[in-house]
């Protein structure tokens, strides 16, 4: 069967009235700033990471923003705290998105409860209004499968925080937990991360429009921005470093299927068939 390269339907996304009427919220010339986790960290490593598609993403509506990658792998609210002034405000970015909460709740005995996370995302929000940088909220992802573990379950209250907080301090909301099941739903065969937790292209391409959503792209506008992924390309690249657009590998993964292979192991066997006709006779 093939697989369609992604979902072209936005994610599921809350706004505030004043928001929604708004449209586009974002503006050519914008900094943005993304603060987060290990997923946010990776999500700004490459081009095919969610920071970089909303950058890139935006660019192809003819917004080019600066981007101010500000993720560390596993850190909590209580450390984004401690280091906003220093890897965000300091740096007086325009916009902020929040990525926070899968390692409060992860991390177990060592993770935050949701009453210290309450006041740490409340500070964090505070301080970001004093300095006048607006934000974007985004709800964590799963914490692996099934959606019932205990930790997703856990999660779940963190995410109802935010939800509620986006909601009281009139803020726009990517709500990316639920965009994620959304399209787990969508697409069952698809697998959205590579561990459970951090994403793979099509997590990071799920996350990158549920930002975009958050900023006011439409539907419409979602679509262009999709069909300039497709043909980006540097998206997809295999264990063998090899890179690909989004419709390359998806005319990959189709030969792939018929064959009852994953992706990368097709372009092993290509490249090593292609590598022993290279070779001289007797090599």
């Amino acid at each position: 069967m093939r697989l369609l390269p992604l979902l072209v339907t936005s994610a599921v996304l809350v706004f505030s009235p004043l928001l929604s009427a708004a449209g586009l919220i974002v503006k050519k010339g914008d900094t943005i700033a993304f603060l987060g986790d290990s997923i946010t960290a990776q999500g700004a490593a490459s081009s095919a990471g969610y920071v970089r598609l909303v950058a890139s993403g935006l660019a192809a509506q003819g917004i080019d923003v600066t981007v101010i990658p500000a993720g560390i792998s596993g850190h909590k609210s209580d450390q984004m705290l401690a280091r906003l002034e220093s890897d965000v405000l300091s740096k007086k970015p325009t916009w902020m998105t929040l990525s926070c909460g899968v390692n409060d709740v992860w991390h177990g005995a060592k993770g935050v409860s949701l009453e210290d996370y309450k006041t740490n995302i409340k500070a964090i929000l505070d301080r970001c209004q004093q300095a006048g940088v607006k934000v974007v909220i985004l709800t964590s992802t799963q914490i692996k499968l099934p959606v019932t573990s205990p930790e997703n379950v856990k999660l779940a209250d963190y995410n109802a925080f935010l939800r509620d907080t986006a909601k009281a301090r009139n803020l726009p909301l990517a709500d990316l937990n639920v965009a994620m099941a959304a399209e787990q739903t969508a697409n069952p065969k698809r697998v959205l991360t590579v561990d459970g937790v951090h994403m793979n292209l099509y997590g990071n391409l799920m996350m990158a429009k549920g930002v975009l959503g958050a900023f006011g792209l439409n539907d419409k506008q979602l679509a262009a921005v999709n069909t300039s992924w497709m043909n980006q390309p540097d998206l997809y690249q295999s264990g063998a470093k090899i890179k690909l657009s989004l419709n390359e590998l998806a005319a990959l993964e189709a030969v792939a299927a018929k064959q009852n292979k994953s992706v990368d192991a097709l372009i092993t066997d290509i490249s090593t068939a292609a590598v022993k006709a290279t070779l001289p006779a007797g090599k």
